[in-house]
């Protein structure tokens, strides 16, 4: 009687040991995957040490759905080299970099990555996923963010805040991508949006009212208050006036890829184009190892400036200003290898 007790309650004890051990166990995956939830791209973060780079992956990659990305993003770069030697050998401009340069280029530490922004080139959704990259945890679907507070710039944290050392160490290890656009495409975009939609007020103050005193005769008292009525011929006129160069850089929504990127001084790994957007910034992040957690958002297709609307627009100015305006943007034409647009009057 006394075994059989004896045996029972150790049957009794390991049962015990069983149920706890399983329990804890059930507690430690619920546990795994309510973080997993909250940041899918932890397990990228903290293995990242002993695994391949992004970097490494573009120009070595080891998956073969990778090496068709790596050879057009090796022709793209090629252009870019092209273009800037032949920029380099007709100029006798010279610059070094300044931190102040560095603005536009957004870094993401943990998985060794700079982006530099260009408005109008879905830059809103590409910060918003920089900051689901960046956020460990704080966010995980990009299109939860709000879009000004993608804008926000203590979100995301920018190459010109480093040191010159911590600068150069990340301009040469890190993969440095950027994403550029049909440059009258993008133009014609940045018109739409900041001149002829009513919410833009700080706009139409900011640049509205400077435009309609210089370039409108005969202007009403509204116009000149409001700046809120900017029509593209006039637009077009206070680009390419030598007064607005004087007057300071141009700002970033129209302003040259190659002034915000600077692409003769800083080697771009890859260069995303909007023509092919979800492509290639799917690629980025296959690159980067989050492809099957995080997708590059879609876009409104029904709102984009097509090349047919900016052929219109461009219709409604002066071959000359189509001249002058080609000359301010030939390069990112060059640089990016866009043809030069068939409807621009050149003669």
């Amino acid at each position: 009687m006394k075994q059989t007790l004896a045996e029972v309650m150790r049957m009794s004890r390991i049962c015990r040991m069983i149920f706890a051990t399983c329990l804890g166990s059930f507690i430690l995956v619920i546990f795994y995957f309510q973080i997993m939830r909250r940041n899918p791209f932890m397990v990228d973060s903290c293995c990242r040490k002993g695994s391949r780079s992004a970097l490494q992956e573009l120009y070595n990659p080891s998956q073969m759905e990778l090496s068709a990305g790596a050879v057009l993003h090796q022709a793209r770069r090629d252009q870019v080299v092209d273009s800037c030697r032949m920029y380099s050998a007709s100029s006798r401009k010279r610059r070094v970099l300044t931190p102040g340069d560095l603005k536009h280029l957004v870094v993401d530490e943990d998985h060794e990555l700079i982006y530099c922004y260009v408005p109008k080139v879905a830059c809103t959704n590409w910060k918003r996923v920089m900051m689901v990259l960046t956020g460990r945890g704080k966010y995980s679907d990009p299109m939860d963010i709000p879009s000004n507070e993608a804008h926000v710039p203590s979100n995301l944290k920018t190459l010109n805040q480093y040191s010159i050392a911590e600068i150069n160490h990340r301009l040469k290890h890190y993969l440095k991508f950027l994403f550029v656009r049909e440059p009258f495409e993008r133009l014609v975009s940045a018109y739409r949006n900041k001149f002829t939609l009513k919410y833009n007020s700080s706009f139409h103050k900011r640049f509205g009212t400077r435009i309609v005193r210089r370039y409108r005769k005969n202007a009403t008292h509204d116009a000149l208050i409001n700046g809120d009525d900017v029509k593209f011929k006039e637009f077009a006129e206070y680009l390419v006036d030598p007064a607005t160069q004087r007057d300071g850089p141009l700002n970033e929504h129209w302003q040259t890829v190659y002034q915000l990127c600077h692409p003769c001084h800083i080697h771009y790994d890859l260069v995303g184009k909007y023509e092919t957007l979800e492509e290639d910034a799917n690629y980025v992040l296959h690159l980067v190892g989050v492809g099957d957690s995080l997708h590059f958002p879609s876009y409104a297709k029904s709102t984009r400036t097509t090349d047919a609307m900016t052929a219109q627009f461009f219709s409604n100015i002066s071959s000359q200003q189509q001249i002058q305006l080609y000359q301010l943007y030939k390069l990112d034409f060059l640089m990016f290898n866009y043809s030069t647009p068939s409807y621009l009057r050149l003669d």
